[in-house]
């Protein structure tokens, strides 16, 4: 089969690889319909991600058909659709019985597929502990729809839920990419009494405007000022980190109101610095760190009520086989690319 594979630092490409057999009883087999390219992903060529191993399959973002399943898999028969979820975990450590499965302490627990074992840039993946990992897509959900549940719609769930959002609150959202447009529905199914967009890109501004017209939108140039004069308390009550930029960390906490929970969810490129006699006396609770993807049957409810809807993110869908192409344009933001979609 067809896969996407992690050659060496800096190097992907394009390989025939042996269609993944079950090798334990909580696998599943999954034949990938639709799947897509992560920053994550680009984070891997890098060099940023060190545990990434050279030789995997790249792709965490994925929904499919299940082929074949475990003994030990008795809610799933081939034939079902299922969103995959971007983290493998038992369900049974100290961990996962807490909702914690981002640290699961299983050796391949956390994000596994595409860094540690293969993933899903494929034609075929295995998913270990299928049982936790895979969630049946109602039959009212396209695969389009579904394409998010198990990744960026998890992280902008699982961030909305720690960041305790209140119908009184002013929440602000750094960065309007992929993760953070994902993050924007999730906020809004709170009702807060009002958000606030900070995006880089005037295209991305524009999206943001066009689909979500109560929402401010505002530069990062300017962020900090429109913060103070649009809020009640001298900043936002809640702050979302979903940039992940040279300067959007020390945004997050200047933007922050005294005692204001700021929630990081973005993966940076370098260490960040915490300035903590600027910082003192503002009383910050921070929330940092990978998703917990907990939450998957709850989005794909939402997503059949049609209360969720992030198909409008996937702006280009390439073949497998032109993946390369797929990563340049998506690496590169050229032709106002903010997700891809990948059809083995």
């Amino acid at each position: 089969m067809l896969a996407y594979t992690y050659a060496a630092p800096g190097i992907f490409a394009l390989k025939d690889k042996p269609k993944p057999t079950l090798q334990h009883p909580r696998d599943a087999i999954v034949r990938v319909t639709l799947a897509s390219i992560c920053t994550s992903d680009l984070h891997i060529k890098h060099g940023a991600v060190p545990r990434a191993v050279p030789g995997i399959t790249l792709g965490h973002e994925m929904v499919g058909v299940v082929e074949e399943v475990g003994a030990d898999v008795p809610q799933l028969r081939p034939g079902d659709r299922v969103a995959v979820n971007v983290e493998t975990f038992c369900g049974t450590c100290f961990f996962c019985r807490r909702g914690y499965v981002n640290n699961c302490t299983d050796p391949n627990g956390g994000w596994a597929l595409g860094c540690r074992i293969d993933g899903g840039q494929a034609e075929y993946v295995r998913v270990p502990y299928a049982d936790q990992g895979l969630t049946k897509i109602p039959d009212t959900v396209s695969d389009r729809q579904a394409l998010f549940t198990g990744d960026l719609l998890a992280t902008g769930f699982w961030a909305t839920r720690i960041s305790r959002i209140t119908p009184e609150d002013t929440v602000l959202l750094l960065g309007a990419g992929p993760t953070g447009l994902c993050t924007l529905q999730c906020v809004l199914l709170k009702q807060p009494k009002g958000v606030i967009v900070c995006e880089k890109s005037p295209q991305r501004r524009d999206f943001v405007r066009q689909h979500y017209p109560q929402v401010r939108v505002v530069s990062p140039r300017d962020v900090l000022a429109f913060a103070l004069a649009h809020t009640d308390h001298g900043g936002a009550d809640v702050v979302i980190e979903a940039a992940g930029g040279e300067d959007t960390f020390q945004l997050a906490w200047q933007c922050a109101r005294p005692n204001a929970v700021v929630t990081v969810v973005a993966m940076y490129d370098a260490p960040q610095t915490l300035p903590l006699p600027e910082m003192y006396g503002k009383n910050l609770t921070f929330q940092t760190g990978g998703v917990d993807g907990c939450d998957c049957p709850e989005i794909l409810s939402l997503l059949a009520q049609g209360k969720l809807d992030t198909t409008a993110l996937i702006t280009h869908t390439f073949p497998l086989a032109e993946i390369d192409a797929a990563y340049d344009l998506f690496a590169h933001h050229r032709d106002g690319v903010i997700k891809v979609a990948i059809v083995p």
